[in-house]
């Protein structure tokens, strides 16, 4: 297959015109989405919905949220990420596959149906996992395209996933939000450094490869600006997969959480990775690439014992 996103392939960065659409559906009266929230997405690449569940269905997830980090039994090990100087849980992966009411809802009719709305297709989860930043101890993670990391390391062929984040804790401006920068979506950074052999057991608690240089962030940020979308446990955070994004430290007491689903069209499943021979565990990157059933309903408290 031909890269149309050629990335740690040069000695010098790159900076390459998105060639793929950012909505690849048509808006209609009956779309999961407003058509001003369709083109507040495709002009900045990220989308903040908030109310979209009930006080009852975010207290079942912290519950869950909080249950497993506590107490992580019958987690697959390989599948817990901890902070790079540290024993705190950082990530739990692959955890729609671990846990009832993580899949149940991965699959809820307002995440999925949205992502397959954007997309137009059918979607499967490229990953998922439970972010955790805790007070004090949680550190910062770097500038980033995330679809640069899928191109590359997984094989993901072109630019129609997006991230889907349900906060699971208040996120202000001071407990390390995610940061964005609102229309870089449309411009693809291409990275130096070749990528080591299994580069996965190190990024995951700190990236080094696949990092933007400055001058390229510099420019987007000069021409972008930066913002913090935060809110109140709940909140809902889709954001399209080449959005430069990033994290600060969270030094403050606050700790913060999110329940994080990549989803991903089926007609751009995965291929070869671009980049290593070896593409990473699929804890990290699904290549199975079978369609969610979009679940309809609130989620329950049978769910949450399931």
């Amino acid at each position: 297959m031909t890269d149309l996103y050629p990335s740690r392939q040069a000695a010098t960065p790159q900076v390459i015109p998105r060639q793929d659409p950012v909505v690849h559906g048509r808006w209609t009266p009956d779309a999961p989405l407003s058509q001003a929230q369709t083109e507040f997405y495709e002009r900045n690449g990220y989308l903040v919905l908030e109310n979209l569940f009930s006080t009852d269905e975010v207290a079942f997830l912290q519950a869950e949220a909080q249950r497993l980090i506590r107490k992580p039994e019958g987690i697959d090990p390989d599948t817990i990420i901890t902070e790079p100087s540290g024993d705190e849980v950082r990530s739990i992966f692959a955890i729609h596959g671990q846990n009832a009411l993580l899949a149940r809802l991965a699959a809820d009719h307002r995440l999925a149906g949205a992502a397959s709305f954007l997309l137009d297709d059918e979607v499967y989860l490229h990953q998922s996992r439970l972010n955790y930043k805790p007070g004090f101890e949680g550190k910062e993670f770097y500038w980033h395209s995330d679809f640069e990391t899928w191109h590359v390391e997984d094989g993901m062929p072109r630019m129609r996933a997006l991230s889907i984040s349900v906060l699971l804790a208040d996120n202000n401006a001071n407990n390390g939000p995610l940061m964005v920068m609102p229309g870089s979506h449309r411009t693809y950074v291409a990275c130096v450094g070749e990528t080591p052999e299994d580069h996965y057991r190190a990024s995951l608690k700190k990236q080094e490869y696949g990092v933007p240089d400055h001058s390229s962030l510099t420019r987007l940020a000069q021409t972008h600006g930066i913002v913090a979308p935060i809110g109140p446990a709940g909140t809902v955070l889709m954001f399209d997969c080449n959005l430069m994004h990033g994290s600060n430290s969270n030094i403050t007491p606050d700790p913060r959480s999110n329940a994080f689903f990549v989803y991903n069209a089926r007609a751009n499943a995965l291929e070869a990775p671009f980049g290593p021979k070896v593409p990473r565990p699929a804890f990290i990157a699904g290549r199975h690439f079978t369609p969610l059933r979009i679940a309809e309903g609130p989620l329950t408290a049978q769910e949450q014992a399931a």
